[in-house]
């Protein structure tokens, strides 16, 4: 049963008819402190059980933000519906399942959970391995960079384990700028390193866990992977290659499984920092039966659209997205609390998705948006952003016409800030737009915080950004008014140590939304702009994302 609170919230938000302003300045007026802590409190409550895809709270919320969708007066986005549905596979191994490795001085064994995690992509529920390892260093191959780990013959890869290193090999004195320099790249990404060695034929992978080069703790690991994974789900003629296991390890069981085949793991490090690294067949072999429970089911995007109130304009849009997801319920935490209820990642980010819509329509006729504005509020972003990814396969309104993404992962409960953040903006000629906005409001701009950790890769618009769509993650300002220069910088390093991916994510009392406020009216006025301009951004001719745009104009 739905607990008290989350009524006590919904009719709290009902009733809900004034406004309370923040500020007196641009679109502030047009947003309301109470509400946006009312959606993120309702959002964030017991009752939606974390808002797993496919459970009974996950597509209750998807259903609550489609009324409030249809109560702002949005209009259903998808043929006359609200609804996108998204076809999905789920896997949940066996916690008790052991990973033996045979060979070498001495055979060992390594506990799921503690030690590594394991999940497959082969959309079965029971996978049975005894392949080989092999070292690969980074797992890269980037021709442009002139780098590849994959060295020697493609049977050295075929039907092995590959074990590799996260994030991207590093620059050097002689190259400080190779593979981004500081920046992370997406050949960095676990996401690529899966990709590329599924597509050399690989039977798994075993991705070897630091804390500085994930930029997570093994706890974030071990709970994003101890429930239920999902994926797109694989038709009959879909020939996209995959893995029969995935797999993450501690960097402690790495080095006891490297001194095992008789290898330094540090020394072999070294060596993969460089162009002639030779990939290492470690003499060992991996024995795994992975059984796992699995369901296919249907989850929900949800699909809002406000038309354009330009006659040529509004054929092209401005796309917001916004996760509703979460991880459900899952392993209890010290306190036993079940319940991954993802307040500020990402009831924060449906809030103000949800107020940007009533905002709009609350313009008056003369200054609404010339473009039309689409409001996409996806599923399994938790899982790798495959709700956004299959909308950018199977899009609802044109990629080629949508002029940008404006994506919304988290917000500020922390107070007004003096700068703001749009992750991306410098990659295409939104950057113009952003800067204007932002001297029009004496803010300045925050550049990416954490470039090494590839915060461009892990949200919603990547995927669009993929499909050569110019797009921009909005960032929390770090300069708080009031408040030490290093308070943010803390408070994060807090959350992503106690709170990220954890049951502690939960909405406090103590929060404030004037700086989530004062955040929306710099995002809104960004879009208003974004919407009138004669031709459709593009990105910057030497941006990775610009060969995938050849048909924008």
């Amino acid at each position: 049963m739905i607990g008290k609170n989350i009524f006590r919230s919904f009719i709290a938000l009902c009733l809900l008819c004034s406004f309370t302003f923040a500020q007196n300045s641009g679109f502030t007026n047009l947003f309301s402190e109470a509400q946006l802590k009312n959606y993120v409190k309702f959002l964030s409550d017991d009752g939606f059980e974390g808002r797993a895809p496919g459970s009974r709270g996950g597509e209750l919320a998807a259903k609550y933000i489609a009324m409030e969708l249809e109560r702002i007066g949005v209009k259903p986005g998808n043929n006359g519906s609200y609804f996108q549905p998204v076809s999905l596979v789920a896997v949940k191994a066996n916690p008790d399942t052991k990973l033996r490795i045979s060979g070498g001085n001495a055979p060992a064994e390594y506990n799921f959970g503690s030690e590594f995690v394991a999940t497959t992509g082969a959309q079965t529920d029971n996978v049975a391995l005894d392949a080989e390892l092999v070292f690969v260093g980074y797992g890269v191959d980037a021709p442009e960079q002139k780098w590849n780990d994959f060295k020697g013959n493609a049977d050295d890869y075929r039907g092995k384990i590959l074990v590799m290193m996260v994030n991207d090999p590093p620059a050097t004195a002689a190259e400080p700028n190779l593979f981004g320099g500081k920046a992370l790249t997406y050949y960095g990404r676990w996401t690529y390193k899966y990709e590329e060695a599924a597509r050399r034929g690989a039977a798994g992978v075993i991705l070897i866990h630091t804390t500085e080069s994930a930029g997570y703790g093994w706890n974030v690991v071990e709970t994003s992977n101890g429930g239920w994974r999902f994926e797109v789900a694989r038709t009959a003629t879909d020939k996209t290659p995959f893995l029969n296991v995935k797999s993450w390890m501690t960097n402690d069981a790495a080095q006891k499984i490297f001194a095992q085949a008789g290898q330094n793991l540090d020394d072999l490090r070294e060596k993969a920092k460089t162009r002639n690294f030779q990939p290492v067949k470690l003499g060992v072999r991996a024995q795994l039966d992975l059984k796992s429970e699995l369901k296919r089911l249907d989850s929900n995007n949800v699909v809002g659209i406000l038309e354009g109130s330009d006659a040529n304009l509004k054929n092209e849009y401005v796309l917001y997205t916004s996760h509703w997801d979460h991880l459900g319920v899952g392993k209890p935490n010290a306190k036993g609390d079940t319940i991954y209820n993802g307040a500020l990642d990402n009831a924060s980010g449906i809030a103000q998705v949800l107020a940007l819509a009533e905002a709009f329509t609350k313009l008056p006729k003369a200054e609404q948006p010339k473009r039309s504005q689409v409001f996409l509020f996806t599923t399994a972003e938790e899982q790798g952003l495959l709700g956004a990814e299959w909308y950018a396969r199977n899009p609802v309104y044109s990629l080629e016409k949508t002029a940008a993404n404006i994506n919304i992962d988290g917000g500020n409960f922390l107070g007004l800030t003096r700068n703001y953040g749009a992750l991306g903006a410098e990659r295409s000629n939104l950057w113009d737009v952003v800067q204007n906005v932002l001297k029009s409001r004496n803010l300045t701009y925050l550049p990416d915080r954490l470039p090494e950790q590839g915060f461009f890769f892990r949200s919603d618009h990547f995927p669009f950004a993929k499909e050569g769509v110019p797009a921009l993650s909005i960032q929390n300002g770090d300069d708080y008014v009031g408040k030490p220069r290093d308070f943010a910088q803390k408070f994060f390093e807090e959350y992503n140590r106690t709170n990220y991916h954890q049951p502690s994510d939960e909405f406090s009392e103590d929060w404030r939304f004037d700086g989530m406020v004062q955040s929306l009216d710099v995002t809104m006025a960004i879009a208003l702009e974004v919407s009138k301009m004669p031709k459709l951004p593009r990105y910057n001719e030497t941006d990775e994302f610009a060969k995938a745009q050849p048909n924008r104009k």
